[in-house]
């Protein structure tokens, strides 16, 4: 399965939602949960970020879920976001290099 994850944090949270995601990113570097392709990105304007997740299994399986520190970052993302969190299932017509 393949997602899209698109929200925009408040201007006064970037700075904690940038710790959360640093303790995420961690986490996963620690425990390396097979199957997973998890990446975060900032776009231009300062505030909106694009995740994309990449796992075997079904809407809310994914590996990083069971993660404590992501459970921790996920919690607090509602009150952190002036956007919140648009999830997209992306389902692939083609690619090159990007596996």
């Amino acid at each position: 399965m393949q997602v899209m994850i698109r929200y925009k944090v408040k201007p006064d949270q970037l700075e904690r939602n940038a710790e959360l995601l640093g303790e995420v990113y961690a986490e996963l570097a620690a425990a390396q949960p097979a199957g997973l392709r998890y990446a975060t990105f900032g776009l231009d304007d300062q505030g909106s970020f694009v995740v994309f997740v990449e796992f075997n299994g079904q809407p809310g399986t994914a590996p990083h879920h069971r993660l404590a520190s992501f459970q921790r970052y996920r919690s607090t993302l509602d009150e952190r976001c002036e956007q919140p969190p648009v999830t997209t299932v992306l389902h692939e017509v083609g690619s090159y290099g990007f596996h």
